[in-house]
């Protein structure tokens, strides 16, 4: 019998170890932008591998995402949390150390790999240790941590590079994982309560290999295909990820009608309102990071801006997101999907008003120039990122919920590893070997159309989801649900 769930400070030191290794995940995912310019300087890394460094972490989440959660339900997910936070730890220490670009971008890939091993893991396990009556001051700790989180990683990053903390350089932004890892290992290990899934789960490996295959080769053909001078084979590399693609879908397909659980289930999609969201989540995630990619490219290369100075350029975007998110939580039950369109919608302009105030200011752009287009993007975010979820999921059967949501987090990461990979085809062609301010320009404001297009067409894709009834009948649906589901775990731990 595994011991009673913990409860009072216990409970809430636990709570503060996840949301932590949750916090450095997040950190991680921006705070490397700001420090690019210095890794190319430092490790004469080339346009590619700077992109690499960036993709490389997201292409590795998206990969394990959904495997991890089935294995924490299968073999515990404290273990497989702390597998996750020790082999994070370990790649933060190769990152530090990297003495070439090569060895910077293969640690990248283990960090992603390992993030996605963690992060899963931290909701299941609050789900367990609060009932779904005790949970919203919890998750809305959660969102808090995550919106501290955009805020904090480039202002920290820019921090400790132009700081040149302990003479580290770039190299601080890794290093700082070490003891934050190790310090979450112990503590994981004496607080966090063992729990697995009362549900039957399986892995789907073959689908984990053709979707990664897929994947992979398409990022790798188009980061890779500017400097091989789209040479024959990285035409024959697109075209066997189309291949992979397809026999992926339709392996899912045959192992869902075998009573499987297949790792994205094709029946999901027979819902408009949620393939419509799967498809705005890909679009709109993805255009996040690509516009941050070639700003804060542009703006430390380009303009020479220095990383806390490039940091504080971006600041209003963080600010915009944060203060939005409090404005738009309660308004997603009254406007729902709208709301979804509103955010998309501002964010389009945002990026259109940065190309517009780019061109206008041109090597005289200074920071307090971005503060109504970064304030407005990071609005726009909050308006389409708060209610998605809950939105996309408002058609779909309550006990495929868990599944849904998974895919859709999976679309997420997908969608950023290949708009980086698209912008970066767009931004790199147009400057060429010419880095001079006047081509990094012309590149950033090519390569803007990537983030804008991508989040007009999401923006119109939006229109399709479900409306505000559905999400309330789920969500009272959901509700219910959720509390049978706590009562039968709690009931298996006992």
């Amino acid at each position: 019998m595994t011991p009673a769930l913990p409860t009072g400070r216990v409970r809430t030191t636990a709570v503060l170890v996840l949301f932590v290794a949750t916090f450095m995940d997040l950190l991680d995912t921006t705070i490397v932008n700001v420090a690019l310019p210095s890794i190319q300087q430092d490790l004469d890394a080339t346009p590619s591998q700077l992109e690499w460094i960036v993709s490389g972490y997201v292409l590795a989440f998206a990969t394990v995402l959904i495997t991890s959660g089935r294995l924490g339900d299968l073999y515990g997910r404290k273990l497989v949390f702390l597998v996750g936070v020790v082999g994070f730890t370990a790649a933060s220490a190769l990152a530090s150390f990297a003495p070439t670009a090569e060895v910077l971008v293969l640690s990248r890939f283990v960090q992603g790999f390992f993030a996605a091993t963690m992060v899963p893991q931290v909701l299941s396990i609050v789900q367990v240790l609060y009932s779904p009556k005790e949970r919203a001051g919890v998750l809305g700790a959660y969102g808090a941590i995550t919106g501290f989180a955009a805020v904090a990683g480039p202002l920290l990053g820019g921090i400790l590079v132009t700081n040149d903390v302990a003479d580290l350089e770039w190299r601080s932004i890794f290093v700082i994982n070490i003891p934050i890892g190790i310090l979450l290992v112990v503590g994981g290990w004496f607080l966090i309560p063992e729990t697995r899934s009362p549900h039957r789960t399986s892995l789907d490996i073959p689908g984990v290999v053709l979707s990664s295959s897929a994947l992979f080769l398409t990022s790798f053909a188009l980061i890779e295909g500017r400097p091989q001078g789209w040479d024959w084979w990285i035409w024959a590399l697109l075209g066997l990820a189309a291949v992979l693609a397809v026999v992926f879908v339709l392996y899912q397909r045959r192992v869902e009608r075998g009573g499987g659980l297949p790792l994205v289930p094709p029946s999901l999609f027979r819902d408009r309102g949620y393939a419509a969201g799967t498809f705005t989540s890909l679009a709109f995630f993805g255009s996040i990071g690509a516009y941050f990619f070639v700003v804060i490219l542009y703006l430390q290369i380009g303009l020479h801006f220095s990383p806390i100075n490039a940091a504080l350029a971006t600041l209003p975007f963080s600010l915009g997101a944060f203060f939005a998110s409090v404005a738009c939580v309660p308004l997603v039950d009254r406007l729902g999907k709208h709301l979804v369109t509103i955010g998309l919608v501002g964010f389009t302009t945002a990026v259109a008003w940065t190309a517009q105030t780019i061109a206008h200011h041109g090597d005289l752009l200074t920071k307090s120039d971005l503060i109504g287009p970064m304030a407005l993007g990071g609005a726009g975010l909050a308006g389409a990122a708060i209610p998605l979820i809950d939105v996309s999921l408002a058609n779909t059967d309550v006990k495929d919920a868990g599944a849904a949501s998974g895919v859709l987090g999976t679309f997420q990461q997908v969608g950023g590893a290949l708009l980086l990979a698209l912008v970066g085809v767009v931004f790199f062609e147009v400057i060429g070997d010419a880095f001079t301010p006047e081509a990094w320009r012309d590149g950033v404001l090519r390569a803007l159309w990537v983030p804008g297009l991508g989040l007009a067409v999401a923006a119109l894709v939006s229109l399709q989801l479900p409306g505000v009834a559905a999400v309330r009948h789920h969500k009272e649906l959901a509700e219910q649900a959720a509390e049978a589901e706590y009562l039968e775990e709690v009931g298996g731990t006992a």
